[in-house]
């Protein structure tokens, strides 16, 4: 069982986050674990980007795949399986706190990340099962992210109360719930808020 974890806009991996957390539980839990730094976190460009997750997609051994993404890297995960750039599927893929297209289209440093329109064959083709987390706050994404990628993708939704942009400033440090997800193999295992 391995994992591929891919961040956000203007994140370097610093250790207060959920997804520095992670990192260091799933390896301890000893699988293996890819937590990459993305090319220019603050200037990110979609094709160097992508780029890197081929690599990292191609690093990763044989076996069950997992795939966690967090906001700017969800839309990363989006515009690769609508292009037909995952060419060997993974097997779950999370999506946590996509930004919605409104504020991506308006912040230019992300821009150019808004996904093309993908269809459940398309998603299918890069992940067996795709899931979506979300909070009913995300001020990067007003109008919610089961609307804006949950309905029209098809896939199934959790959505947490209060809980933001999932990310330090909402207190996403340690999150037990999405340790046990990852490690239970199941695309369909619980998922809640963190604890406190």
């Amino acid at each position: 069982m391995s994992f591929l974890l891919l961040h956000g806009w203007q994140n370097r991996r610093p250790p207060g986050h959920w997804h520095h957390w992670l990192a260091g539980e799933l390896t301890a839990a000893g699988r293996h674990v890819v937590y990459p730094q993305l090319p220019e976190p603050d200037k990110p460009v979609l094709a160097d980007w992508l780029a890197a997750l081929h690599a990292h997609l191609a690093s990763m051994p044989a076996g069950e795949r997992t795939v966690v993404c967090h906001s700017l890297g969800c839309l990363l995960w989006l515009n690769a399986a609508a292009t037909g750039q995952v060419t060997q599927p993974v097997d779950r893929v999370l999506l946590v706190a996509p930004p919605g297209p409104d504020v991506t289209v308006a912040i230019p440093e992300i821009a150019g990340f808004l996904p093309p329109p993908a269809t459940t064959g398309q998603l299918g083709a890069a992940g067996r099962h795709t899931r979506l987390v979300c909070s009913d706050n995300d001020p990067y994404c007003p109008a919610g992210a089961a609307a804006d990628y949950g309905v029209p993708l098809g896939i199934p939704v959790t959505v947490l109360h209060g809980a933001a942009h999932l990310d330090i400033d909402a207190g996403y440090g340690p999150w037990p719930s999405i340790r046990d997800w990852c490690l239970s193999g199941s695309p369909d295992a619980p998922l809640s808020a963190r604890a406190g």
